[in-house]
Order: structure tokens, then sequence, then C-alpha cells
């Protein structure tokens, strides 16, 4: 079996909130007839467009995978760990929050039984673009519920404003949403598990209140000391010609954010697999002997077991990478490279 990335091919959500144009990323998708909110890119139901299991989805392709492919760590009897999505906020969603693993391995067996701890990252973002993240510390149960009675719960959260290049994570348990006018990247664990707290008195196509999840949504809100929030990356520039950006890292995923105009050559670990999401530029991949390429708004999946392959851009390249993390590896990594822990530990949340 040849080891070479995998392109995924996107699904198009729609969602009350979205947009009808999702230009400039996918410049065929304007004047739209309905809303579309999210882009999912690594989906169940996703499609790989090349590779060994090309017109499978993703979830039947992950489960057939050999360590070679998912790595040595991956356990491929569970649902593929990543869900990656592009956002296409227009209007405010609903303010919501998510369950930890154990919530929902308790109560959303059904549902998967996985929770959901997130990050977005800004592509863009007018003016004045914000998002609520995390209640104020000194918000308790009862007025939280009050709040949320008398339609002024966003009284009880953070605001904060959102510039293009930024990065914010969200941990299980954190309540938020997310307004309009940006376009975000969005990695996460593999769940939809979401509890609506206020939907701003919309209603659904059938001209119904969509369903709130109040107590669902007591029951797993983080009180007290917020854990989420804006992240202050830290950077390293290997040389002239590209810039590392270390964004986020917790059990879940680790990402960075790549910009080059020079040939780079990522060394894959055996232990998992590697996304590659494409922001803007194009190029070519090569590897074994075989070449592909790359555009916006792609995602590649990156066999473990691939000993070496090179991105060649014309022009500048950025690209998210994300993985599933050994959080010890990483920070024998960063120590290895004498970082300053002041440096990394901003960005690890073990």
């Amino acid at each position: 079996m040849t080891l070479f990335p995998a392109r995924l091919g996107p699904m198009f959500v729609p969602r009350i909130w979205g947009a009808r144009s999702l230009a400039p990323l996918y410049p065929q998708k304007q004047h739209l007839k309905e809303p579309i909110g999210e882009v999912w890119l690594t989906g169940n139901d996703c499609i790989l467009e090349t590779g060994p299991w090309a017109g499978q989805k993703l979830a039947a392709a992950w489960r057939a995978m050999p360590p070679e492919w998912a790595g040595t760590r991956m356990d491929t009897r569970a649902a593929f760990p990543l869900l990656v999505k592009f956002l296409f906020p227009e209007q405010w969603l609903s303010v919501q929050v998510h369950p930890t693993d154990e919530y929902a391995r308790e109560h959303e067996a059904a549902a998967g039984g996985v929770g959901k701890t997130e990050m977005w990252h800004a592509l863009s973002a007018r003016e004045g673009a914000s998002v609520l993240v995390g209640l104020n510390p000194d918000t308790r149960p009862e007025d939280f519920r009050i709040k949320i009675s008398d339609g002024t719960v966003e009284d009880c959260i953070q605001r904060l404003p959102v510039s293009a290049g930024d990065t914010i994570f969200v941990p299980a348990g954190t309540v938020h949403t997310i307004g309009p006018g940006m376009v975000l990247c969005e990695i996460q664990e593999n769940s939809d598990i979401t509890y609506r707290i206020f939907d701003y008195g919309r209603t659904g196509p059938d001209g119904k209140s969509r369903a709130l999840h109040i107590d669902q949504a007591l029951a797993v809100t983080r009180f007290g000391p917020q854990r989420g929030g804006k992240i202050v990356p830290f950077r390293v520039e290997p040389s002239p010609r590209r810039r590392d950006t270390f964004c986020v890292a917790c059990p879940y995923f680790a990402t960075e954010l790549w910009e080059f105009t020079e040939p780079l050559t990522p060394r894959p670990s055996h232990e998992h697999f590697d996304l590659l999401i494409i922001l803007s530029g194009v190029g070519h991949l090569h590897a074994e002997g075989h070449s592909a390429e790359y555009a916006p708004a792609q995602v590649w999946l990156v066999p473990a077991g691939l000993r070496l392959f090179e991105l060649r851009p014309s022009g500048e390249t950025r690209l998210l990478r994300t993985c599933v993390p050994d959080l010890d590896e990483l920070t024998r990594h960063f120590q290895a490279h004498r970082i300053a822990e002041e440096s990394w530990s901003r960005v690890v949340f073990r």
C-alpha cells in the first residue's frame, strides 16, 4: 500500500446563522439559496477523494486503516478522533455549552458518548467581530439561571474581540457563542453534542422555537475560574522564509500554524497521523515518488508511517497542522529545543 497524503472532500452543512457566500475559500459557493454555516472537513461522512480508500466515507476508511496510516497509538475501533470545520457565521450562534467526556459517556451514549473540547482559529474577521467565551468568574449558578430566564445571559459571559490570526481555546464546560463577521477554522473532538442555553428568540424551519437544554447545560457548565479564552501563541522562525506558530495543545489536539515560502520537509510521527488544513497558497506535495497539487480549503491526511515528504509552495503558503498529541512528548520536544517554559506553557493545557 502506497503511503502518500490523502485528500478529504468537504460537506456543506446548512445552519440558520450561516452565510450565503463562502468566498474566497469556496469561490464557487456564492448566492446560495440557503445559508451554510459549517463546512465539515473530517466528518464521518466526508469522502476520501484520493488514496487507497478513495470514494469511501472517512468512518469506514478509518476502521480499515493499518498503523502505518492511523498511527501506532491510535484506536481505529473508535471513531475518527478529530472533527475539523470551517465556520461562516453571519448571525450569533446560540449561547451553548458542550459536555466533558465523562458526562457524555454517562448521559449521551446514544449520541456517541464523546464530549467536546474545541479551538477556533480566525482566518478573517470584520471590524467589531467578537465571541463570548467563559463565564465571569463571580457568576453563581442561581444567578446564571435567572439571567437565562430574563434573556440577559450574555451579561454573564466574557466578550473577546476577534482579529484575523487569533486562536481561542474552548474546553468542555465553557459557555460560549460566536458572533457574525468572521471565518473560523474549528478543530474539536469528534462530537456534535451541544446544549443550547439561549437562542435569541429564533425559530426553526417548522416555525417553532429551537429546543433549549437548560438542565443539561447547568449540569456541565464550569463556574468559577475559567480555562478557555484567547491564547497568546508563541512563534519560532526556523529560517527567514518560514514561521511556525504554536496555537494550542491539549489531550485531544495540538495545532500549529505554518507560514512558509520555501520547501518544507515535515517528519511525521509513527504514533499518529497528521492533518494539514490549507488556509492559503498553492503548491505541491511530494513523497515516495508521487506528487499532488494542494490548494486553499483542502485537508490532507498524512500517514503516520510516511518517512519523509516535502511541501513545495508557489509563493507563500499558510496551513494549520493538527494531530492527536502525546503531551509529554511535546513537552520534551520544547525542552530539547531549549524553548523557555514561560513560552510554551501558555499554550499547553493538560
